[in-house]
């Protein structure tokens, strides 16, 4: 006696019996598709991405002299409230001009995931990756980042600020 072939069911017709291979391929799909869409909400499309209103920093060369990062001064600090970013052999800082003669400098990588912090809105400095929000001091003031910025103590002469690091 010949043997009909056994008739395939889509996987949405529950009236008929679901093979193993059947099976896996439809869970093999429905996984791949939460992956692709956990993915594409974590490239920008997540509610923590920056949004609109973010300025880039204007970026100063650091020079490492024994222990400290020298940043001579520009028009990019020349008033209070003003914001760089400082890059050097040493790493990378955020510093601000808080009064005509004090800064603060930080550390410009950001606790959540290692992204160099490049923009600032506002008093805020934002991460371009993920949106976390730091104060001037450091802070966070917005997440996903959990842990502060680092601070560094910093001086001032001669139109030179020095980071001791």
């Amino acid at each position: 006696m010949a043997r009909l072939p056994r008739e395939k069911t889509p996987m949405s017709d529950r009236s008929g019996s679901v093979s193993r291979r059947q099976f896996c391929a439809g869970a093999c799909q429905v996984a791949s598709g939460a992956t692709l869409v956990t993915l594409l909400s974590a490239c920008g499309g997540s509610p923590t991405s920056p949004g609109g209103g973010t300025s880039t920093l204007t970026v100063l060369a650091g020079q490492l002299v024994g222990s400290s990062v020298r940043v001579t001064l520009g028009a990019a600090l020349a008033n209070a409230g003003d914001a760089a970013l400082v890059e050097s052999t040493a790493g990378v800082f955020l510093i601000a001009r808080t009064s005509a003669s004090t800064f603060t400098a930080i550390d410009a990588v950001c606790t959540h995931e290692g992204c160099t912090i490049t923009g600032a809105q506002g008093n805020d400095y934002v991460c371009p990756c993920h949106g976390s929000r730091y104060a001037r001091d450091g802070r966070v003031i917005g997440g996903p980042a959990m842990a502060n910025l680092r601070q560094y103590s910093s001086t001032f002469a001669n139109d030179v600020v020095t980071i001791a690091i």
